[in-house]
């Protein structure tokens, strides 16, 4: 059973209709009692991190989830803002994070400011796969996922580095930490790409 975590934040229903096409099962968890039955938990996320992280300790599932994933160690899967939790800090922000992974939140610094880019980060890119990973199995240099963002993951440790994408230098997009996993776009909005993406975490 995937546990897809409702804290307030993220497109959960989006995550659980992917699920269904794939004819996996999949609850959204709003409470406690909803992570009784999960073998694997995905954190979504969107917006501010102290807000992310405000609900979160507001939802009352935050003690589980550090039970379920540091004590039993069940595999969760963060996306986008749920990605940047699993980091000790944010520059975004004054509140910790989960400090599940090694590292920190920072805001992009664009290289000149004649860069055509601008933040937030918006669209679609190719990932560049560091390393063999389930969770990134047949997902070549031709996948290209959605991304909206303006802060990236910098792991303390390049070997928890799976994937990278080019945004005015090169940048984490997925991470993996023994049962921990995060993925900075949006794999429930990308298309076959994203959906295979998912039933790689849901089947690993």
């Amino acid at each position: 059973m995937i546990a897809i975590v409702n804290y307030g934040l993220g497109n959960v229903k989006a995550f659980a209709e992917v699920y269904k096409r794939l004819d996996i099962p999949a609850v959204i968890a709003s409470k406690p009692d909803d992570l009784k039955q999960a073998a694997k938990l995905i954190l979504p996320g969107v917006g501010a991190f102290d807000t992310a992280m405000r609900l979160l300790e507001n939802s009352h599932l935050r003690p589980t989830l550090d039970e379920l994933v540091l004590k039993r160690r069940l595999p969760v899967l963060g996306v986008c803002v749920g990605m940047q939790m699993l980091a000790q800090k944010s520059e975004e922000g004054s509140l910790p994070g989960l400090g599940w992974i090694d590292g920190e939140v920072k805001r992009f610094q664009l290289a000149a400011a004649t860069n055509s880019l601008r933040l937030p980060h918006m669209g679609w890119n190719n990932i560049r796969p560091l390393e063999k990973n389930l969770l990134l199995q047949g997902l070549d240099r031709d996948a290209r996922f959605y991304f909206l963002h303006s802060y990236f993951f910098r792991a303390y440790h390049h070997t928890d580095i799976i994937a990278v994408t080019d945004f005015d230098g090169e940048f984490a997009c997925a991470v993996n930490h023994a049962n921990i996993f995060g993925v900075q776009f949006h794999p429930e909005k990308s298309h076959h790409w994203g959906v295979k993406l998912l039933e790689n975490f849901a089947r690993s």
